[in-house]
């Protein structure tokens, strides 16, 4: 495998040793942070009634009751869209991202950055910056709705997957199947929680670490909705 690196003269090969690193680092990006954000988003809908009618309501008129949801589908589906970006507004897969290092003395808004420090970028607290976010701890899809904000990290108080060069790796394969096993989970079953766990009061308290869990897991019962 080749690829277009710091080489200017030609092409640098890529090691057998390194593109098996890049793929492992890419399904790890991509699968155990995508199921927390699947927990999370589940838990978001369940605890507001009324978004989850909303998206049952679009995938029966855009999917149908007749046919599983596919891949195609899912950039029919804006509610479904608007829910996956509230979600990780709230919570990023990563809080603090992946660590950057600066490449050289810089001031930024007043402040002096050396050459070598270490740089961290807080996206959970730039998503619930009240600055940016209007009623920025309340889950509200319907604000992503007609406006074009994306996840590929153009819109800086979105920025669940990082931006630039350096966005995410598993960002493509998160983002597709984050989508399409949540529209699947809401199209093909009913979901109720659980006898000790009030309707519309699932716990949302966090357990941070590199990624952020729920301090208490989710746990729902489903009953088969459709096919």
């Amino acid at each position: 495998m080749e690829f277009q690196g710091d080489n200017r003269e030609g092409l640098s090969r890529v090691s057998e040793e390194n593109l098996n690193i890049l793929i492992m680092e890419m399904f790890f990006a991509g699968s155990e942070t995508t199921s927390n954000s699947i927990e999370w988003l589940m838990s978001e809908l369940l605890n507001h009634p009324n978004c989850m009618m909303k998206l049952k309501d679009e995938l029966d008129r855009i999917v149908g009751r007749g046919r599983k949801i596919e891949e195609s589908d899912i950039d029919k589906l804006s509610y479904l869209q608007a829910c996956v970006k509230e979600a990780l507004r709230l919570h990023p897969p990563l809080p603090m991202l992946h660590p950057r290092n600066s490449m050289e003395d810089t001031n930024y808004n007043g402040y002096f950055i050396p050459k070598g420090t270490q740089v961290l970028v807080n996206a959970y607290a730039i998503g619930r910056d009240p600055e940016v976010w209007d009623d920025p701890l309340d889950f509200k899809p319907e604000r992503f709705l007609d406006k074009n904000i994306e996840l590929v990290g153009q819109h800086f108080g979105l920025i669940p997957f990082g931006a630039g060069r350096r966005i995410c790796m598993g960002y493509a394969l998160g983002q597709r199947v984050l989508h399409l096993v949540t529209a699947t989970l809401i199209h093909t079953f009913d979901w109720k929680v659980g006898d000790s766990t009030t309707p519309g009061m699932i716990d949302m308290n966090e357990k941070m670490g590199i990624t952020v869990r729920k301090l208490i897991p989710l746990k729902i019962i489903p009953t088969k909705r459709v096919l």
